[in-house]
């Protein structure tokens, strides 16, 4: 196994200039970028999660890749049978850091930079088959629950080998699979059902029970030989898969908030450990508050989300739709009413309502300027 950290100068380049940047959406992004990689930080749950899955029979030999977070839409998108107008490259689920880049929004981009790396391009003329995996963050606008952050983090692992040399099948794939899940739940039930994804035919979901229900797992397939021609490989084939380590982390352990996996309370992080059943360290009290307001029915959800989250940093612990309608006599033409429930809740300390009072006033004036809405 050889360990492969891929830079890419166009990233630096475009880190730089971001950098210099001071506009919110700049900001933000800069942040997002400085958030600690929890597949890599000794004692994280994540990294635990990565620790097993690298250590199964099947993927002990495979190279380990780490790669750009900044990537090109042409690659990230185009190469992996994404094309214009596919819903994933909406802006209002993915951050463009200009109108040509991204932040990744899914690991299996690693397939590209390691099909031109070097080492491999010599491999490759050897006809050698090759084995790899890849993990890290990943970034997608996303509602705000106790499930899911913008930020989070994904595993993805390929093999793939010369037709003329080796079959690779669906079956060898679902072994692997059934490694991985037993590494990291023990002798748990697991079953496979057909699914679609934009780079592996035939693909496949994977479920687990935990906890007596079923879950999904991860998902996986054979690589399509369309994708390896985009990524200039013919000739052959094999397997590919991927899944969210937050998810895998908290049904191991019943983790009910997926901001308890940043803590830093050390009561929280001694309690991280997978397979251990998360215990409250306390149950500090939520505080509800409403909003409410019209806005043009080019709203992005998404984006408010994103806006919520900034200006209530850590303690939003959910946004939820209230109400949604048209009324042209009442709003006028092209404008939507929405309302939402913010929950409040702070993971560390009991929140005041004068506190949470001020945060949801600034909420409300910030809400009407940028995205002229009118509060009711």
């Amino acid at each position: 196994m050889l360990n492969f950290d891929i830079s890419s100068p166009e990233e630096q380049t475009i880190k730089k200039i971001l950098e210099s940047k001071n506009d919110a959406q700049s900001i933000r992004l800069k942040r997002y970028l400085a958030m600690p990689d929890l597949s890599r930080t000794p004692g994280s749950p994540l990294e635990e999660v990565v620790r097993r899955a690298k250590e199964v029979p099947s993927l002990k030999n495979f190279d380990d890749i780490k790669i750009p977070e900044v990537v090109p839409t042409k690659i990230l998108f185009d190469l992996f049978n994404m094309p214009p107008g596919h819903g994933a490259r909406s802006k209002s689920d993915t951050y463009y850091v200009d109108e040509n880049n991204v932040l990744r929004t899914h690991d299996t981009v690693f397939w590209y930079y390691y099909l031109n790396h070097p080492e491999i391009k010599k491999r490759i003329e050897n006809k050698e088959t090759l084995g790899a995996i890849c993990y890290g963050k990943v970034y997608r606008k996303d509602e705000i629950d106790r499930r899911h952050m913008n930020v989070f983090h994904q595993f993805g692992g390929w093999l793939i080998a010369p037709d003329d040399k080796k079959k690779i099948t669906p079956e060898d794939l679902k072994n692997t699979l059934s490694e991985i899940a037993i590494s990291i739940f023990g002798n748990i039930n697991f079953r496979f059902y057909d699914h679609n994804f934009p780079y592996t035919d035939p693909s496949f979901e994977m479920e687990a029970e935990i906890n007596r229900e079923w879950m999904e797992m991860l998902g996986s397939g054979m690589v399509r030989k369309s994708v390896l021609t985009n990524l200039g490989l013919t000739g052959y084939h094999g397997w590919a898969f991927g899944f969210g380590l937050e998810r895998l982390a908290i049904a191991s352990m019943s983790l009910p908030d997926i901001r308890l996996l940043w803590s830093e309370d050390p009561r929280v992080k001694k309690q991280l450990k997978l397979g251990q059943k998360f215990v409250e360290v306390s149950k500090y009290p939520p505080i509800v508050r409403d909003i409410s307001f019209v806005v043009k029915n080019d709203f992005v959800p998404n984006d408010y989300f994103d806006f919520v989250r900034e200006t209530a940093p850590g303690i939003v612990e959910q946004v939820e739709l209230l109400d949604k309608y048209k009324n042209t006599e009442k709003f006028g033409i092209g404008k939507i009413s929405y309302a939402y429930r913010i929950t409040y809740r702070s993971l560390e300390r009991t929140l005041i309502s004068q506190e949470v009072d001020t945060l949801h006033k600034k909420l409300e004036t910030e809400t009407a300027k940028i995205f002229e809405a009118v509060v009711r």
